[in-house]
C-alpha cells in the first residue's frame, strides 16, 4: 500500500535533520540503505501480524553512508512481514483500517516536523 501525495515526496533536505525527525516518532534507519538509498522503517506488531511503514528517499547530494548526504524523500508504504519470504506490499494483502489510519497520521506528523525545521 502506497500512500500517494502526502506531501512527504516534496521534500529535500540535509540527511541528519531527517534522521532527527523519523527518531522522534519511531522510525529506524532500515538495514536497506546504500550509499545513495535509505529506508526509514517503523514497525508494527499486531494480532494479525507484522508490518511495516517504511518512508524511502535517495541522496541527490553526499553520501548516506558518511551521514553527510542531501536526501529527496520518497512515497511512504505499507507491507505485510511473511516469515522467511519477507515483505509483501501487494494490493491483495490485508492490511487494518485502525493501522492504516495511524500510518497516515503519522507520515502527516512526519511531514509537518520536516516543513517546520525547514521553513
Amino acid at each position: 500500500m502506497v500512500f500517494e501525495n502526502s506531501g512527504i515526496e516534496n521534500i529535500v533536505a540535509e540527511q541528519t535533520l531527517i534522521q532527527h525527525v523519523m527518531n522522534k516518532h519511531g522510525f529506524n534507519l532500515g538495514g536497506h540503505w546504500d550509499y545513495e538509498r535509505v529506508t526509514y522503517d517503523l514497525k508494527y506488531q499486531i494480532e494479525e501480524g507484522v508490518y511495516y511503514l517504511r518512508i524511502p528517499g535517495y541522496a541527490v547530494d553526499g553520501d548516506v553512508g558518511a551521514r553527510n548526504a542531501t536526501l529527496q524523500m520518497m512515497d511512504p508504504y505499507l507491507g505485510k512481514h511473511y516469515y522467511p519470504t519477507g515483505i509483501e506490499y501487494g494490493e491483495d494483502e490485508y492490511f487494518p483500517e485502525a493501522m492504516v489510519e495511524h500510518c497516515k497520521r503519522t507520515v502527516m506528523n512526519v511531514s509537518n516536523d520536516l516543513r517546520s525545521l525547514l521553513a
